[in-house]
C-alpha cells in the first residue's frame, strides 16, 4: 500500500487516519483477525498464497483494517482511496467492503453495534423488554406529490424538490 501503518508516527497521526490509538488499534486487530478467520475459514494469508493474483496491495489483517478504517474516517470516494492505497477504485470498494463486514461481526459480537434489525414481532418485544419508552424519529419521510390541489397544500411547499413528510416525534410505550 502507498500509505501505510509504518507512516503513523505519533499518537496523533493514529487517531487521525484510524479513529483509534495504536494500543486499541491493536487490541481491535487481535480480535478482528479471528473473526475474519471465523467468517472465511481461512487468514488472509492462506487465501493470498493460492491467488493467481501476482501481488496483491493488502496482504494481512493489519493492512485490511488499517485500510478499512482508514476508508471510515476520511469519507474519501473509492477512486480517491485507491490512488492513496495503490489500488484501483473498484477493488477499493471490494476491500472496504470486506473489513467492514469483518468489523460490524466484531462489534455486534461484543455489544458495541446497535441492533438494526428483527426478524420476527417478538424477537423485537425481547429485545426491548426491560425498556418503558421506545423513542422513534420520524420526523421526515419522503413522500409522493399529491395530485389533488388541495392535498397539495398541506404538503407541497411550491418548490421543484422532494418534500419530505414532516410529523412530529412521538414517544410511544411498549406493549408487554
Amino acid at each position: 500500500m502507498k500509505v501505510s501503518i509504518s507512516d503513523l508516527k505519533t499518537e496523533r497521526q493514529w487517531r487521525a487516519t484510524t479513529g483509534y490509538d495504536q494500543a486499541r488499534f491493536k487490541r481491535l486487530l487481535s480480535i478482528f483477525k479471528e473473526k475474519y478467520k471465523e467468517i472465511f475459514e481461512e487468514s488472509i494469508e492462506e487465501i493470498k498464497a493460492r491467488s493467481p493474483m501476482p501481488k496483491s496491495v493488502i496482504a494481512n489483517c493489519e493492512e485490511l483494517l488499517f485500510f478499512t478504517l482508514l476508508s471510515l474516517k476520511s469519507g474519501l470516494t473509492y477512486d480517491v482511496l485507491g490512488v492513496l492505497t495503490g489500488m484501483d477504485g473498484t477493488t477499493a470498494k471490494r476491500n472496504q467492503e470486506v473489513g467492514v463486514r469483518v468489523l460490524k461481526e466484531v462489534f455486534q459480537e461484543d455489544g458495541y453495534a446497535p441492533k438494526r434489525e428483527f426478524k420476527t414481532v417478538k424477537e423485537f418485544q425481547e429485545f426491548f423488554k426491560n425498556d418503558d419508552t421506545l423513542i422513534i424519529d420520524g420526523t421526515e419521510q419522503a413522500m409522493q406529490r399529491p395530485k389533488d390541489k388541495e392535498k397539495q397544500k398541506d404538503h407541497y411547499s411550491g418548490k421543484k424538490k422532494l418534500t419530505p413528510l414532516k410529523q412530529r416525534s412521538s414517544r410511544r410505550k411498549i406493549r408487554k
